[in-house]
């Protein structure tokens, strides 16, 4: 079995970059509460930016309470999540992490979604903004029906 977060980008210590490791980890380990710490209290997710299934008028979820629904909706239905980080750009308030997530789901099927995430974070190190920029068309077009190696 591979590691749920694999770090083959840049690691050199950085507020956003430290926010973005702790919260790819909770999301990989299904620990929906500590990853919702790792949010202000206003914080803002578009997963994806933009108008798409998840969120059908591209308005984001903001706050703990629209956060931990996203939550609910989409990513409690995964069966597991695996992060491989192949880049990572850390400067001002902001992390951009060149990432390959692989959703896992009931009898074997997996989608991989390609993206670039960029975290955001105030004075205290907390997230005030998740931005992952994918399309779901080509996530969808990964879909298997076997487990990935």
């Amino acid at each position: 079995m591979t590691a749920a977060v694999t770090w083959l980008a840049p690691d050199a210590d950085h507020p956003a970059r430290r926010a973005a490791r702790l919260s790819m980890s909770a999301v990989a380990e299904g620990r929906r509460d500590d990853w919702l710490a790792l949010f202000a209290p206003d914080a803002l997710v578009e997963d994806p930016v933009g108008p798409s299934m998840l969120d059908p008028d591209g308005a984001g979820h903001r706050g703990r309470d629209g956060i931990g629904r996203f939550w609910d909706a989409n990513m409690a239905a995964a069966r597991g999540f695996r992060f491989r980080v192949t880049d990572s750009f850390a400067n001002g308030p902001c992390c951009a992490n060149v990432t390959a997530i692989t959703v896992l789901f009931g009898g074997g099927a997996a989608m991989t979604v390609d993206c670039v995430i960029v975290y955001t974070v105030d004075a205290g190190g907390l997230i005030t903004s998740l931005r992952a920029h994918w399309e779901p068309d080509r996530a969808a077009a990964t879909m298997t029906a076997r487990r990935p190696e």
